[in-house]
């Protein structure tokens, strides 16, 4: 009996949290992230954008958590950033525990569907990079994936995160090879 009562105790708690959004407040949330989806996109137009990835896919399926701030895809104007940094012991080529590459831009395309998602494809070159990077915004979020798949091996790379105009990022860049 005492089983049965904690149940319904614990299963009356749980609803009386559900439906407090007030329908204001859905509407508010959802117009702030159709300005966040606008601000994005103007960001790809200008090419002055940074994509914080808070996961990284790699080839076969494996993923890993990371922070944002380390691990990201930067573009200002002609000029690009790839930088991948975990938290490990290993300091690695750009002293945060992973790798910076910086490249130029150059056949950057932008379409939008019917739907209104947005794929932003462009090529980056340097000194040590030579890849195609895919870029996919959803239409509504600003929540993004770009695919990092360079030209001379198979190792793609999936960032998974959030893109902002670049201005509105604190990214911290280690130093490029």
């Amino acid at each position: 009996m005492k089983k049965v009562i904690l149940l319904l105790c614990v299963v009356s708690l749980g609803f009386t949290g559900c439906g407090t959004t007030s329908p204001e407040q859905k509407a508010m949330e959802k117009a702030q992230q159709q300005a966040r989806y606008e601000a994005s996109v103007q960001a790809l137009k200008d090419q002055s954008f940074v994509i914080e990835a808070d996961r990284i896919n790699f080839k076969r399926g494996r993923f890993v958590y990371v922070t944002a701030n380390t691990n990201f895809i930067m573009v200002d104007g002609t000029k690009a950033t790839i930088q991948m940094a975990f938290n490990s012991s290993y300091a690695g080529p750009n002293g945060i525990g992973g790798i910076t590459v910086d490249g130029t831009v150059s056949g950057v395309k932008m379409e939008t569907d019917k739907k209104g998602n947005v794929t932003y494809s462009m090529m980056v070159q340097g000194a040590a990079v030579s890849a195609n990077v895919l870029i996919n915004l959803p239409k509504g979020t600003n929540q993004c994936s770009a695919t990092v798949t360079p030209n001379f091996s198979s190792n793609r790379i999936d960032f998974d995160g959030t893109l902002y105009p670049k201005e509105e990022s604190q990214v911290f860049k280690g130093r490029s090879i």
